[in-house]
């Protein structure tokens, strides 16, 4: 339809300085012919009415395709986000990416659409002097040619300059996005410490540094030399149909015929302003698109992988992890770059040689110093992360022969910074269980003793939470995780400091729901209180990502004075 529409539209406007050449010719004979001037005008008008439906199938195919391929990108930019690995998302700013998820993929949909869009019709515009030209004399093709190599040759040199400009376009605008969203995720931060000022000049710089490339992108476009191109072809050509007209080798008729069909010119050469700006500026945003997409990561969804109930069973195998061997760029070099520069502070060696085993049902608690590794450790059992050396087996089958959406599935964590989204109470509760029913979601809610707070809450478990639900204590946030948990029935359940924000008087409440549901199910607790380390069946003491000491409450305090000494201080 796109071909076809710009093909006819620009076929249907030759017409109108050849018919208008014609009737030229006819009144200016001896005795001017009046009887053609009616059909003429019948012509013209109704291949101009032909050339508007063309031209808006023209319009309708390039938007079509735009839309359809926005639509495409956003798609596979969406499903590639998810199925990337934590440390991707850990290193990868997330304002960044929320600018080439938005408008980077918008920039791709304006580079069909009017981009491809006019450039196609353009170029066919460009050729109709050509063709029809030599119908009047075969030498007035001569600077349409001429025209067209100049015009291709410097539209050339002009995307090579304009490359680099459009990609610092698009690069600086994800430095600002990046900013912004980092300032507005720790807006307290800012006003608690006053800064704002600082942080209004940061981002008046990084939006400054945007202006600087879209006003070199616009001197660019200013001193692009195809008007000039323009005006010296209609001269030219002008000149040559005269000589031909005083020669006696062309009519008066023919002259206005031609220039009329020079006139044609405008069309490519004004669009070719804006025109390829986009249409760089749109490959510029798919290359930073591509780049996101094709970062590779080392962790493997293993659709065909293990698919059964989990028993329990966990073992580590002398397991090393580092953050740096998780992530890697794949073809482009600003994605290598970009993790060099981001990654230089990430710890090389956060667990090291790490091995124990945990049967069936039981509940281990994991302690140590801030850094030493605890969360990092857990990560691995869902797959958040990989291993870089060792083994993390699940019912004595390595968790990388798992299907990781299997895996995942029977495991449940609980963090300490708990993340709910901006919906229903219900919904949240729901999250990892869409289809639970109304007295499932109670009962959980009940389990984790949230049912109290929630229903004194105006609309009850309709109430919306705000972003991150920033409308609820600590410890309600918590709550509402644990409730999230327990409805899943996990086969394996997590807990990193999930009783931290959470008063006395709620933790014995919560320390029996915790009870409850570690009954018959292996359990992870990563704290630093004495009431729920004690019950657990296994205590593992981390020190530097290497384990210090192994055993019960008991057998700890007896030989291990590392961790003796966590209570101590």
């Amino acid at each position: 339809m796109l071909l076809v529409g710009a093909a006819g539209n620009a076929g249907l406007a030759a017409v109108v300085p050849v018919l208008t050449g014609d009737a030229f010719n006819a009144m200016l004979q001896s005795v001017p012919d009046t009887s053609v001037l009616i059909p003429l005008a019948w012509t013209i008008a109704i291949s101009q009415v032909v050339r508007g439906v063309l031209q808006l199938g023209r319009n309708f195919g390039a938007e079509l395709l735009a839309q359809n391929m926005e639509r495409q990108v956003r798609d596979e930019l969406y499903l590639s986000l998810l199925g990337k690995s934590m440390t991707f998302h850990n290193i990868q700013p997330v304002g960044d990416t929320m600018a080439r998820s938005t408008n980077d993929v918008r920039e791709l949909n304006y580079m069909f659409s009017p981009g491809i869009n006019l450039v196609v019709g353009s170029f066919i515009f460009i050729l109709m002097p050509i063709f029809v030209a030599g119908r009047y004399h075969p030498s007035l093709v001569l600077t349409p040619i001429i025209f067209i190599l100049l015009y291709f040759f410097f539209l050339v040199r002009y995307l090579k300059t304009l490359a680099p400009v459009t990609d610092e376009v698009r690069a600086s605008f994800g430095v600002m996005n990046t900013h912004l969203s980092e300032s507005l995720d720790g807006v307290e931060v800012v006003k608690g410490a006053s800064q704002e000022n600082a942080e209004v000049d940061k981002f008046v710089m990084n939006a400054s540094r945007v202006r600087d490339a879209f006003v070199i992108q616009g001197d660019l476009e200013g001193r692009y030399v195809a008007m000039l191109l323009l005006g010296s072809a209609y001269a030219f050509g002008l000149f040559h149909a005269l000589l031909l007209f005083r020669n006696g080798q062309l009519n008066l008729g023919d002259v206005v015929a031609y220039f009329g069909l020079l006139l044609l010119l405008q069309f490519p050469t004004f669009v070719s302003t804006f025109a390829y700006s986009q249409i760089s500026l749109g490959m510029s945003s798919a290359r930073r698109i591509l780049e996101l997409i094709s970062r590779e990561t080392n962790l493997d969804q293993n659709s065909q992988g293990r698919v059964e109930p989990i028993k329990g069973e966990v073992e580590f195998r002398n397991v090393s992890f580092n953050y740096k061997e998780v992530i890697r760029p794949a073809k482009y070099p600003q994605g290598e770059q970009m993790l060099s520069e981001q990654s230089d502070g990430i710890h090389d060696d956060v667990l090291q040689n790490i091995s124990f085993k945990v049967r069936p049902g039981a509940t281990v608690a994991i302690v140590g110093q801030t850094g030493a590794g605890k969360t990092s450790l857990l990560k691995l059992l869902n797959r958040t992360y990989d291993v870089a050396q060792g083994q993390v087996l699940v019912d004595g089958v390595d968790v990388r022969d798992w299907n990781l959406a299997s895996l995942r599935s029977q495991i449940s964590m609980i963090e300490q910074d708990i993340f709910l989204f901006t919906r229903k109470v219900r919904e949240n509760i729901a999250f990892g269980k869409p289809g639970a029913t109304q007295s499932e979601i109670e009962a959980a809610a009940k389990s984790a003793q949230a049912d109290d707070f929630i229903q004194s809450f105006e609309n009850g478990y309709d109430t919306v939470v705000g972003e991150r639900g920033v409308t609820l204590s600590g410890g309600q946030r918590q709550r509402i995780a644990l409730a999230r948990a327990f409805l899943t029935e996990p086969h394996i359940l997590i807990l990193d400091d999930s009783t931290s924000a959470i008063d006395s008087a709620t933790e014995d409440k919560i320390q029996r729901a915790i009870s409850n549901a570690a009954r018959g199910r292996t359990t992870f607790i990563i704290t630093h209180r004495l009431s729920q380390i004690r019950w657990a069946d296994l205590i593992i003491v981390l020190r530097k990502g290497r384990i210090a000491a192994l055993g019960t409450h008991d057998e700890l305090m007896e030989s291990s004075e590392a961790y003796s000494r966590i209570f101590r201080d």
